[in-house]
């Protein structure tokens, strides 16, 4: 990084928005399974219509802490646990994504047609929104947020051998992967979406929750029970699981690197490891601030939902940023590693830069009209208040103490 930025406030910048962004992915990912497993025993005790069980706002947030606690824990293990949980979320994942993909269309009695896959787009909706592009520029958000997190490799690679390699071959591998499994899987289920309504109306067996409801009703209608839809919920739970466990390994990493650099508050004790070679206590930190945000949810959800709008744009503008300062400041002087991408490095950046860019200002965009204090994107307010929060404290306190990053290659004191 220091061959990136040209001053210290840049890496300042960089940190504060890579690090809370880090938060915000761990407690919107774990928050998410916690209430896809509200709904999991919302539909195994009947559904809504049923007279299921719906767990309140206060039981998803203990199931939320109940998972950081286990995320937790498995993160404090020794990095040879953790690889072997890596290789099985990836073995889960790939083998959990082709099976959805081919048992939901196999299972479901009416399935779409390929136009109506490929070219639909859901015009009536209660979000308000009409328009066919608005629709699809505001639909790439969702990629958008599926594919953070693809930097894992790299806050992963002082545990990695031969990580100038391994670690760009992991980032790649990892998005490619990600794009055509993914698209595959996004595929197939469509294929059994015929009533878009039906699976949005808050009414239904599933509480509104669109996916829980078409693969219930998908095994429902054909063999009378919803159960095997429930099944493959529990497959999409897991996956989630592994995801959150991989977020929470990804951010304590970061903490530790940032710590280690003094660019944290009680520094010296974030970047300490145990005898495992485990920064534990930056772990255990990260799991308690992703509680900790978690909480707005019990007075607002849209409070909480702006709040996690700084998982991506937040983490999207540190990623951003070295890639700017790499081929505008330090054009000439950077030094490329092992592994590059020669002559194409320059305009692969611009297109990166430009593409977040791009979609920060989409991401600032009404989701829902008419546009109300519920259904206000408070994304750029949030990104934008942490923003003048940040460099306030860096003008006011941080330049006077914060030195920089802290090099350590060619030591022996590494994690």
């Amino acid at each position: 990084m220091t061959r990136l930025a040209s001053s210290n406030s840049c890496y300042w910048l960089f940190c504060r928005y890579n690090i809370v962004g880090q938060w915000a992915v761990t407690t919107s990912i774990n928050f998410s399974l916690a209430q896809l497993l509200q709904v999991i025993v919302l539909l195994s005790t009947g559904g809504k219509t049923g007279g299921g069980y719906l767990a309140s706002k206060y039981i998803v947030l203990v199931i939320h802490g109940g998972l950081l606690l286990i995320h937790a824990v498995i993160n404090s293990l020794p990095i040879s646990f953790l690889s072997f949980f890596g290789q099985l979320a990836a073995v889960w994942n790939i083998l959990g994504v082709f099976f959805l993909m081919i048992c939901i269309p196999i299972v479901a009695k009416e399935r779409a047609s390929v136009e109506f896959v490929f070219t639909h787009f859901n015009t009536n909706n209660e979000a308000g929104i009409h328009s066919k592009p608005y629709i699809f520029l505001v639909g790439l958000l969702m990629s958008q947020y599926t594919l953070t997190g693809y930097d894992a490799s790299a806050h992963m690679s002082e545990e990695t051998k031969s990580a100038d390699i391994n670690g760009p071959k992991g980032i790649i591998s990892s998005i490619g992967i990600s794009i055509i499994v993914g698209w595959g899987y996004l595929i197939g289920i469509t294929f059994a979406v015929t009533d878009i309504p039906s699976l949005l109306s808050p009414d239904n067996d599933a509480g509104g929750y669109a996916i829980a409801e078409m693969f219930y009703q998908a095994f429902k209608s054909r063999y009378g029970s919803g159960t095997g839809g429930i099944i493959c919920l529990l497959v999409v739970a897991v996956a989630i699981f592994f995801c959150a466990m991989s977020s929470l390994t990804s951010n304590s990493r970061m903490v530790y690197a940032f710590s280690r650099d003094g660019a944290m508050p009680l520094s010296s004790l974030w970047h300490r490891v145990n005898h495992q070679e485990v920064p534990i206590y930056a772990v255990w930190l990260s799991a308690i601030i992703a509680f900790c945000m978690a909480l707005t949810s019990l007075g607002s959800i849209v409070a909480f939902q702006a709040m996690t709008s700084i998982a991506v744009i937040g983490l999207y503008i540190a990623y951003a940023l070295p890639i700017f300062f790499r081929i505008t400041l330090a054009r000439r002087s950077f030094m490329p590693g092992p592994f590059s991408l020669g002559p194409f490095s320059i305009i692969i950046g611009w297109i990166a830069v430009l593409w977040v860019v791009t979609i920060s200002v989409l991401f600032s965009l009404p989701v829902a009209y008419p546009i109300t204090d519920q259904t206000l994107n408070y994304t750029p307010i949030a990104v934008g208040g942490l923003f003048v929060i940040l460099v306030s404290y860096w003008i006011v306190n941080a330049r006077y103490w914060f030195k920089g990053p802290v090099t350590n290659v060619g030591t022996h004191n590494n994690v």
